[in-house]
């Protein structure tokens, strides 16, 4: 029996819905959202064996939404296109829209009966233009040194309750992190907030904020 041309189209679209069904390559393409990397770099911030890993990333090569190239004996992946960030989004917003148990696990982050909103990108452009905020990056340094949106201050997680009595206690403080899946800015934004901080976190985040077309620094925090 012969595939009709409509049955071959819906099998290459479910070919790219397979390919985001498994956690471990959302975590991938959350990872290449912030950089392109190399397998070794990818496995060990996912926690993945190199082998598990190389398997997703074939999967999602197949899938069209991750692209190669080899340096040398490396071989370093990054997203096809900024469309993958997009879908990535899209899937976090239906699933919050539609799924109890996400709305539980995010109240659950914020330690408060209802977390404060989100602010828009465009908002905190305008706040960082005038001053008004303290903006955190709360990702791994080497995600912070290959990108970040100027004027962030690099902290972790780990390095929060330390560096709490730097911050300004009158100022607005404003986190972000990977993106839709990453839930440290969730967590420091609780954080801060039970230490008396008015803290919020951004919208989105770097992958996204760079999607809008506005300014990226590399480096390290000064």
């Amino acid at each position: 029996m012969s595939t009709s041309p409509k049955q071959a189209l819906l099998k290459e679209y479910a070919l790219v819905a397979q390919a985001l069904a498994a956690p471990a390559r959302l975590m991938l393409l959350e990872q290449l959202a912030q950089s392109e990397a190399a397998v070794e770099v990818l496995a060990r911030k996912t926690g993945l064996t190199v082998a598990n890993a190389s398997q997703h990333l074939q999967q999602l090569r197949r899938a069209g939404l991750v692209t190669s190239r080899r340096a040398g004996k490396a071989v370093i992946y990054r997203l096809q296109n900024s469309r993958s960030i997009a879908l990535l989004g899209l899937l976090s917003e239906m699933a919050e829209a539609n799924l109890a148990q996400v709305t539980d696990i995010l109240d659950g982050l914020s330690g408060e009966a209802t977390a404060p909103e989100p602010i828009t990108r465009a908002d905190l452009a305008e706040r960082l233009a005038a001053g008004a905020v303290t903006l955190l990056d709360i990702r791994p340094e080497d995600e912070f040194a290959a990108g970040h949106i100027p004027g962030a201050c690099n902290m972790t997680l780990a390095d929060l309750d330390r560096l709490l009595p730097t911050l300004d206690p009158k100022a607005e403080v404003v986190a972000y992190c990977r993106g839709p899946y990453c839930i440290y800015a969730h967590q420091a934004v609780a954080r801060l907030r039970q230490n008396g901080f008015n803290a919020r976190r951004m919208q989105g985040g770097l992958p996204e904020w760079r999607e809008d077309g506005r300014g990226v620094c590399t480096g390290q925090s000064t």
